[in-house]
């Protein structure tokens, strides 16, 4: 029995083929064709076929290296099942060093999208219609936004029991269920019942080797979880147990003034323990950010001069 053969912009990819393909989209002004490069790595054994995909909001570049990094390595050569590959959906807000499309709007809230509709609309639609009816399983690697940075960790779908089975499997430092986004990749995925995890890992337009080679162990996790390569070397083996968080919130900036962290991102606290402090530039006031309740931080903001109010640690208790 061989695998099935995966189509995707009209070109099809028989088992036993790897291609790279393009999912047409739009022209620049200049009249430059835009189009969105999607690897498939078509095994002659069947098996699951795993969408791991970069990029959505296009200055989110950790993402981008994984899937980079795992071409350069022949890491999505499968020996069973199938691999369909984007390091960057979103090429507009990567060539402007952007989290959207030009006209401003987020293609993680233009799902399921619209064959004439805005340009992030235009991407889901094209993107959906191509891809989403094929795939078994979902990949999706993101970065905190702005200067806040992810420490490496998975989020899943609490009603999905398949998604928080694969978040397990993928054995990220920290790991939470996290809510459905109206017009997110996720929330469409899960309509059409493919279960999907999100890997969210550093800061925008900064490199993090720590959490690309986690989020490149996690896929490896996957892929060897489901039967589709054989066991993996040892720089990626399994580590240690996930911390699961519950009870998470986001602890603001009392005043305006220069923040100061004063504990280091992925790490433990204690309930009342000073996590950092905002202060004037005259040294003259400060306030302390305290702990709510025992936990860890998951996101620390690197915004060195914030407004009250900013978002400052994200934080949750282990289960």
């Amino acid at each position: 029995m061989e695998n099935k053969t995966i189509t995707i912009g009209g070109e099809a990819v028989s088992p036993g083929e790897d291609k790279l393909l393009k999912i047409k989209i739009d022209r620049l002004p200049t009249g430059t064709l835009i189009d969105i490069p999607v690897y498939v790595f078509n095994a002659k054994k069947p098996g699951p076929t795993i969408l791991v995909q970069a990029g959505l909001h296009g200055d989110e570049i950790n993402g981008i290296e994984i899937v980079r990094r795992m071409l350069s390595e022949k890491r999505f050569d499968v020996e069973s099942g199938a691999v369909i590959a984007v390091p960057i959906l979103n090429i507009f807000g990567f060539i402007h060093f952007s989290r959207d499309v030009p006209d401003g709007k987020d293609v993680n809230r233009s799902f399921p999208g619209t064959r004439s509709g805005s340009m992030a609309n235009r991407i889901a639609y094209h993107y959906m219609s191509e891809i989403l009816h094929q795939i078994d399983y979902g990949i999706d690697l993101h970065t905190g936004g702005g200067q806040r940075s992810n420490f490496p960790q998975i989020r899943y779908t609490e009603a999905d029991e398949t998604s928080a089975k694969l978040a397990a499997v993928f054995n990220a430092p920290i790991a939470f269920a996290s809510k459905l986004i109206k017009g997110s990749f996720r929330n469409a995925a899960y309509k059409m019942g493919k279960p999907t995890v999100v890997f969210e890992a550093g800061e925008s337009m900064r490199f993090d080797d720590y959490a690309i080679m986690e989020g490149m162990r996690g896929i490896l996790n996957i892929f060897e979880h489901l039967g589709m390569i054989p066991k993996i070397e040892t720089k990626y083996v399994e580590r240690g147990r996930t911390v699961y968080l519950t009870g998470r919130k986001w602890l603001r900036a009392p005043t305006a003034g220069m923040f100061i962290p004063k504990i280091t991102n992925g790490s433990d606290f204690t309930k009342g323990q000073i996590l950092g402090i905002v202060t004037d530039t005259f040294a003259k006031r400060k306030k302390s950010i305290k702990a709510p309740f025992d936990g860890v931080v998951c996101c620390v903001n690197h915004q060195a001069v914030v407004n009250q109010g900013d978002a400052l640690f994200h934080v949750g208790s282990p289960i």
